[in-house]
């Protein structure tokens, strides 16, 4: 959006910066850290939580700010605001109630404490944009309902590759176009892939090793799908996705979807491996007015039916910011779920599992997620991946399996599990009164 900057401009020239608060430092949000307080005129990075203070002091560290202030309670916080100092803490309830701040960054990338957060700063009617793909396609709708019901913006973020298909659908939504398709371009898929294998490459760059394993065995793609079909309202056209290997350049894989496929499911989310422009976004779209299709074609997009548009880039922490003023300065999300799940991603065995074995955690060895159609998961009971973790096993499961609710033990007292539970009653209850309106 061409019009943020002078926005913020405008804060910063009237003294009155965005005041950020953000949840989580590690690789990401370290270089979000940097964007905002280098990169950003009128918004202000006012406090970091991490678990380990020394985490969130790096943050700052690496970004030019030496002097920082350590607090433990919201007056405490609200001081250090007051004064024009940089905090930090381990406590991350006290960013989320804090009256100055007006936005919350999360960037955990954890399920389970992300919702803890996202609930927190909700009910603290903060603006959160959530660098969690995994929690949105988890329990995203249900916590948009909460963030509807206080008035505040729930999104996710510019940058990531779901958010930058999401300005494109809207962009080609704009121009009159009916997006069918949006797709995600990946340079490996392995479903097998585990933190021993991606160590070295995870070294290199400076990333935990699980994390890096999340984006080769699909599980984070899987995510990232789900929250764009949540928020578009298609589908998928197949477990898994479809997935296609294709080398050459997207333009030319607009004849490889069946159209009439595609207009039957409401449009798909799916991804290439492979493709060129890596590692960008795609949308196909078609166009019903023949006059239209004309000018298309002479605008060298091609005879059609299907019109390829694309993003050759993501540039994650860099955008993030533009989501902040998106959401406090425009009340515009990014992308959140508009109803219903569409997609959700369902928990499958990377290898044989045994009974009394307890399910690690995204990204690691036991475990990869899929996309799958929501009515599919709900009426099969498979296990969401999001909740796998902690989950112990009744009964061996053969790799490739995907799991159900009764192949598992869930963990006691959890939040995800309540948020979940609500997500489903909630939307099973508009489908009844739907029916009966």
């Amino acid at each position: 959006m061409i019009i943020i900057d002078n926005a913020l401009k405008a804060r910063a020239a009237a003294g009155n910066p965005i005041k950020v608060g953000m949840i989580g430092a590690g690789f990401m949000g370290r270089g979000i850290a940097n964007q905002i307080i280098n990169s950003v005129p009128g918004m202000e990075l006012v406090a970091i939580f991490n678990r380990s203070i020394d985490g969130a002091k790096r943050a700052y560290t690496e970004a030019g700010i030496a002097d920082v202030q350590v607090v433990n309670t919201v007056s405490d916080l609200e001081d250090a605001i007051a004064s024009g100092k940089y905090a930090i803490t381990d406590d991350a309830k006290i960013i989320c109630q804090a009256e100055s701040i007006e936005a919350i960054i999360e960037v955990t990338g954890a399920v389970e404490f992300g919702a803890h957060i996202v609930m927190e700063a909700i009910a603290h009617r903060k603006h959160v944009i959530m660098m969690n793909a995994e929690l949105d396609g988890t329990v995203g709708p249900i916590l948009k309902v909460y963030a509807d019901k206080a008035g505040v913006i729930l999104s996710a973020c510019d940058g990531d590759q779901p958010g930058v298909e999401m300005n494109l659908y809207r962009f080609v939504q704009s121009i009159g176009l009916t997006p069918l398709l949006c797709g995600n371009i990946k340079g490996l898929q392995d479903p097998y892939r585990n933190p021993t294998t991606q160590e070295g490459f995870a070294k290199r760059w400076g990333q935990k090793a699980h994390m890096v394993t999340s984006f080769a065995d699909g599980s984070k793609i899987s995510f990232e799908q789900a929250i764009v079909a949540n928020a578009t309202g298609m589908q998928v056209a197949k477990r898994g996705m479809l997935g296609y290997d294709f080398t050459g350049h997207v333009d030319e894989m607009t004849n490889m979807y069946d159209i009439d496929q595609l207009k039957e499911l409401g449009g798909i989310v799916d991804y290439v491996v492979g493709a060129k422009p890596g590692p960008g976004v795609f949308v196909f779209a078609t166009h019903d007015d023949p006059k239209q299709r004309h000018y298309l074609n002479l605008y060298k997009l091609g005879e059609g039916p299907l019109y390829s548009f694309y993003t050759p880039y993501h540039l994650c922490h860099f955008e993030v910011p533009l989501s902040v003023a998106r959401a406090v300065l425009f009340r515009d999300a990014v992308m959140a779920p508009i109803g219903k799940p569409m997609v959700d991603v369902v928990t499958t065995a990377k290898i044989d599992l045994k009974a009394g074995e307890t399910l690690d955690g995204i990204g690691y060895y036991m475990t990869y997620g899929q996309c799958e159609n929501s009515p599919i998961v709900q009426a099969q009971k498979l296990l969401p991946m999001g909740l796998a973790e902690g989950c112990r096993l009744k009964r061996d499961i053969p790799r490739d399996r995907v799991l159900t609710y009764d192949d598992v033990e869930l963990p006691e007292g959890r939040l995800c599990d309540q948020l979940r539970a609500e997500q489903n009653a909630y939307f099973a209850s508009e489908k009844v009164l739907a029916a009966v309106g």
